[in-house]
């Protein structure tokens, strides 16, 4: 370890707020117990946004949802009297109308948690592990609607956070040679979720690596028994490939008997990120970015959707300019929540720059704060703050997104990015529906049924809002392709929604994109399906979801391999998105090309990543039974009834009839032996 590494400095007040595991606090020493629950949890929201103030009319809706507003702040009033005479006066304080718990006031471990979690050096990130001690706020019931919501995504937030650290600290200590420290650290990835291939993968290297194959090998038999057990498949490919090799291994005699450590300068060949991860990918030729989500200053978790949404259309503006590569807001959004190094991000995404900020909305006002940081030395390039009316949002969002341009390449006039966006709506009611709805459709296929109405209650507001028109279309023939709806009204209103979308697209992309992969699915002409997607890409060589239609088309259209090389396209734009789809679209390319051995892997990983999606289990019930697996399809189609009552589905679609035939007769042969 070098002597040159420095460890964050943190603030060590004498006393304690733990929040990750059983709650504790601890004032001047003295332990302080059976604390009210809302108390508890008024302390765990404060603590958790230190120094940022929130408004009293927030904290009382999140802890007392059903009751009145009166009844809300006089029972605020109450647990504040409460909190002040058990910890004092100093612990939150009042600055007008809203509550605020001062920097240094409390050592509160989930904030010291994330304070090292960027740490490269082994000894920082022992400590953070050290720190989760479980859950935040473990073991503590219901409190109220929207303050349970909140915990649940924070809950979430430090888990993966943790996650994060014990996988860098086993990378750390293997590549010292400190394999007990390593595997001590992936045993507890493994026991926070036991389900997570990834993780096992990891032990069952470290211990390899160890000189203990013995007993790699029996993890692996137990893992293996595990995941078909609970998840009913079989360990992927990079497990098998791994156990594989430990298996020449242990065939051969050993050199000494002692753990193998790396030489300097070797990598181990540990996946320490996400699962299935591929290496990161090369530096582009030309300026490229990756805009991280902005964190949200309202003191108000819900308006995480506005934060996001508003961050999506400064990614899209700043798309627009042809000579730079930004990456996808799927890939950039794996990091929501994190604390991450920007260098880091830019080995993984392969980018030069790193866009970072934060905004506030209060009331009709919103502040955007932005930073560019060049993400090969850490250094801060650029900063500046915009601020001005809701009603100004579109223009805000401009400024940033020249601003950036302007600073990477001052020889392109910022006002390229002025330029290159409409603005969508000027309704901000039809604004924020879109948003909700949008974030939804990203967040699962199951929510695609509820984002509907609140795209169509966008356009009741604004007929000619053109994303809603197309993400409306795209939501009808996703209901119907993925047999949750059978409705013959959602085949009608898909295809009006795609064709006043078009009406209205003029030169944008997503527009394009959605509307032809909709209407393509509801019969129109292939061919001037894909020609809509080549013109969205001619518009935006960059967009990722482009790229990704186009390869859903190409398949549709009978060419499975121009479709595979579409979406792998899309992934190397947006390397850190969730590739449940685009799995599913190369798995059912390989599937209509015969190449059976190729699809079924993808088919699966596509069903692990999102097991809402009802298409892949279809596909991979078909390619089993042309496989002669007929029990694994039988198993596969059994998953699939618990989701969807649709076995066979109308494959108009596939203009090819050949693929037609192969898909339907491997779905009878399959549904014939239940």
């Amino acid at each position: 370890m070098s002597a040159a590494v420095s460890k964050p400095e943190i603030a060590v007040p004498n006393s304690e707020l733990r929040l990750l595991g059983p709650l504790l606090l601890a004032i001047h020493g003295h332990e302080l117990h059976r604390l009210p629950r809302k108390a508890d949890a008024l302390l765990a929201l404060l603590a958790l946004q230190p120094g940022r103030q929130i408004a009293r009319e927030t904290v009382a809706d999140f802890l007392w949802t059903d009751r009145g507003p009166e009844q809300a702040r006089h029972s605020l009033r109450q647990t504040l009297l409460v909190l002040r005479r058990s910890v004092g006066g100093d612990l939150i304080l009042a600055e007008g109308n809203s509550l605020v718990m001062p920097p240094g006031t409390l050592a509160v471990d989930a904030m010291e948690l994330e304070a090292r979690a960027a740490s490269s050096d082994r000894d920082v990130l022992a400590e953070a592990a050290a720190l989760y001690r479980g859950e935040l706020l473990e073991n503590r019931g219901p409190v109220a609607p929207r303050f349970d919501d909140w915990l649940a995504v924070e809950r979430s937030r430090f888990a993966a956070l943790a996650a994060t650290i014990l996988r860098r600290l086993s990378a750390a200590s293997a590549a010292a040679g400190e394999f007990e420290t390593a595997i001590t650290a992936a045993i507890r990835l493994v026991t926070m979720d036991n389900l997570r291939e990834d993780s096992h993968r990891l032990l069952i290297e470290l211990l390899a690596r160890a000189g203990r194959r013995a007993e790699a090998l029996r993890r692996f038999d137990a893992v293996a028994e595990l995941l078909k057990r609970e998840l009913a498949v079989r360990p992927d490919d990079e497990t098998v490939a791994l156990v594989r090799r430990i298996r020449l291994e242990s065939s051969a005699p050993a050199a000494t008997g002692r753990p193998e450590t790396a030489a300097p300068g070797t990598a181990i060949a540990i996946d320490t990120t996400v699962p299935h991860a591929v290496r990161a990918p090369p530096m582009p030729a030309k300026p490229s970015i990756a805009v991280l989500p902005f964190q949200n200053l309202s003191g108000d978790p819900e308006q995480e959707y506005f934060v996001d949404g508003m961050v999506e259309e400064i990614i899209t503006a700043l798309s627009r300019i042809r000579w730079l590569l930004v990456i996808a807001r799927n890939s950039s959004f794996t990091y929501k929540g994190q604390a991450v190094d920007v260098r880091q991000v830019g080995r993984d995404l392969g980018v030069r720059y790193v866009l970072e900020g934060s905004v506030r909305k209060a009331r009709n006002r919103v502040r955007i704060s932005a930073q560019l940081i060049d993400a090969g030395s850490g250094a801060h390039l650029w900063a500046d703050r915009f601020e001005g009316s809701l009603g100004e949002i579109f223009e805000l969002q401009d400024r940033v997104a020249s601003s950036v341009a302007g600073i990477i390449e001052p020889a392109l006039q910022a006002a390229e990015a002025a330029r290159s966006v409409g603005r969508p709506t000027a309704d901000l009611t039809a604004y924020d529906l879109y948003l909700r709805a949008h974030a939804m459709i990203w967040s699962s296929a199951r929510q695609i049924s509820e984002a509907l109405p609140l795209l169509e209650q966008a356009i009741a507001r604004d007929p000619c809002y053109g994303p809603a028109l197309a993400w409306a279309a795209y939501c009808c023939f996703r209901l119907l392709l993925d047999g949750r709806s059978d409705d013959p009204a959602h085949r009608l209103k898909g295809i009006d929604f795609a064709r006043r979308a078009l009406e209205v697209a003029a030169d944008d992309p997503g527009i394009l994109a959605n509307a032809a992969q909709a209407l393509a699915y509801f019969g129109e002409d292939i061919s001037a399906m894909i020609a809509l997607a080549d013109r969205a890409l001619a518009l935006n060589p960059n967009f990722a979801r482009g790229w990704h239609v186009s390869g859903v088309l190409r398949m549709e259209a009978g060419q499975p391999d121009i479709a595979i090389s579409h979406v792998e396209t899309s992934l190397r734009l947006s390397p850190r998105a969730r590739v449940g789809t685009a799995l599913a679209i190369i798995g059912e390319s390989h599937f209509l090309a015969r190449r059976f051995d190729e699809a079924a892997p993808n088919l699966l990983l596509a069903i692990q990543e999102d097991p809402s999606l009802t298409v892949p289990y279809r596909y991979l019930a078909a390619c089993y039974a042309h496989m002669g697996r007929l029990a694994e399809a039988r198993e596969i189609l059994a998953r699939l009834r618990a989701i969807s009552s649709v076995v066979m589905p109308d494959v108009s679609f596939l203009r090819n009839p050949e693929h037609r035939e192969l898909y339907l007769s491997g779905l009878r042969l399959a549904a014939a032996e239940i």
